[in-house]
């Protein structure tokens, strides 16, 4: 029996339940945030800068009378550029994919254009559609009501549900009410498995992550990260190359810093974490190189990842 057979020939329940959960809504509410607490680990890296997930990203939760296939998805907001119509595209093409919809809204602020952008999408989408209100731990109770409401009449959704991500509050019953919503199916991922990405992509990732924590505005938008080498040495530790590609000599500048001493910063955090999600030693090898435009550049953009196939 090969592995793909056991996946599908475990002893499962006759009730087994699984599918996918598409994982939307505007820039910086929390989508990756809450993905990562449900998984119950860091997989999705995660900044209070707007348009830090640029790909979708599996969150598989594996219990014995179900499977969770979580999509976390760009944020959806108005593109200037190429980039930010793939990051588009990527989160509405999980509208009719998914067998149910988690629309994340942010409750500490009141809605926002591009909430009811995101209604209009979704009104005619018919996915069933949950609407999850996270940060409540930032509102007052005695304001919650009046918020909510607010939220809950850009559109008519199955229910709403108040959660808070980093605290972890509502997000067990948030569960309970995604599985009630999963058809009778098989598991579709090893038990053991929480993504489908693989190290290097994690890896670059982490790099990018430590890039928009460390740096100005105008850098997080501008910088992508290659993964030129990724070797596993016989000891079980990791050699890593990675180049940090912006668009402009100024940035470049910038990443660097004086004297070294911003991507040494860079360096030695994104090393730090990957130790950690790895489990073992890692040494990390960082080079800043000029792209000019490659958020505009479609084929750049492929070289990175970022490419979304033309609908059939």
């Amino acid at each position: 029996m090969n592995d793909m057979d056991s996946i599908f020939s475990d002893d499962l329940p006759p009730d087994h339940r699984s599918g996918f959960i598409g994982v939307i809504g505007r820039p910086n509410v929390g989508k990756s945030t809450l993905l990562n607490r449900i998984v119950g680990q860091k997989i999705a890296i995660v900044t209070p800068k707007p348009q830090t997930t640029r790909r979708q990203q599996l969150g598989i939760v594996t219990e014995p009378q179900y499977q969770l296939i979580y999509i976390d998805t760009p944020g959806i907001h108005e593109p200037h550029h190429p980039l930010g119509q793939y990051m588009v595209d990527a989160a509405r093409k999980t509208f009719g994919d998914a067998d149910l919809v988690l629309w994340i809204v942010d409750l500490s602020f009141p809605p926002q254009i591009e909430d009811q952008q995101i209604a209009n999408m979704l009104t005619n989408v018919q996915t069933p559609i949950i609407m999850v209100l996270n940060k409540c731990d930032k509102v007052e109770r005695e304001q919650q009501p009046a918020r909510i409401s607010e939220f809950t009449a850009l559109l008519k959704t199955e229910s709403g549900l108040l959660v808070s991500a980093t605290q972890g509050d509502g997000v067990e019953t948030l569960q309970q009410q995604v599985v009630a919503h999963m058809p009778l199916g098989p598991r579709y991922y090893p038990a053991d498995q929480v993504s489908e990405v693989n190290l290097r992509f994690i890896a670059a990732e982490v790099v990018r992550e430590k890039i928009i924590l460390t740096t100005h505005d105008e850098i997080p938008h501008a910088v992508a990260v290659g993964i030129d080498e990724f070797n596993e040495k016989a000891n079980g530790k990791y050699e890593i190359y990675a180049t940090i590609y912006v668009e402009r000599d100024s940035q470049k500048g910038i990443i660097i810093g004086n004297k070294g001493a911003m991507i040494k910063t860079i360096g030695t955090q994104s090393r730090q974490e990957i130790e950690q999600l790895f489990d073992t030693s890692v040494q990390l090898f960082l080079n800043v190189k000029v792209l000019k435009n490659w958020r505009n550049d479609q084929t750049l953009m492929r070289r990175f990842g970022y490419y979304m196939p033309k609908e059939d």
